[in-house]
């Protein structure tokens, strides 16, 4: 749950060098509107200049560990500009962590918008 939450806080202040310690270089992270994205793609995303995260609350988050691998899933809400448009969205993820040499990293992630 520490590595979600370092995730939300990294990517709302920009932080590619953290998120590139999260992130495994295998990375596949599908977006909400289904665009499939490698590591370098998601983090190219983080730092566009027009792309600015205000506000990101978890409301839950549960996870379930085997062995080397943990499944997280949750909903949360995020608000930010994105190419000079205002969004406000809400919805559920789903990221699975592997432990690789003694540190856990994000080999998939996937989030999916709510219907408000």
């Amino acid at each position: 749950m520490a590595f979600e939450s370092a995730w939300g806080i990294a990517e709302k202040d920009k932080d590619a060098k953290t998120l590139d310690a999260l992130l495994d270089d295998s990375l596949t992270y599908t977006d909400y509107d289904g665009t499939l994205k490698t590591k370098s793609d998601f983090l190219a995303g983080v730092k566009a200049p027009g792309h600015n995260r205000e506000l990101q609350v978890v409301e839950s988050t549960a996870a379930r560990v085997y062995g080397d691998t943990a499944v997280v899933t949750g909903i949360y809400q995020v608000k930010g500009v994105d190419k000079g448009k205002p969004y406000l969205r809400r919805g559920r993820f789903t990221d699975t962590w592997v432990l690789r040499n003694t540190n856990w990293v994000c080999v998939a992630s996937q989030y999916t918008l709510l219907s408000r």
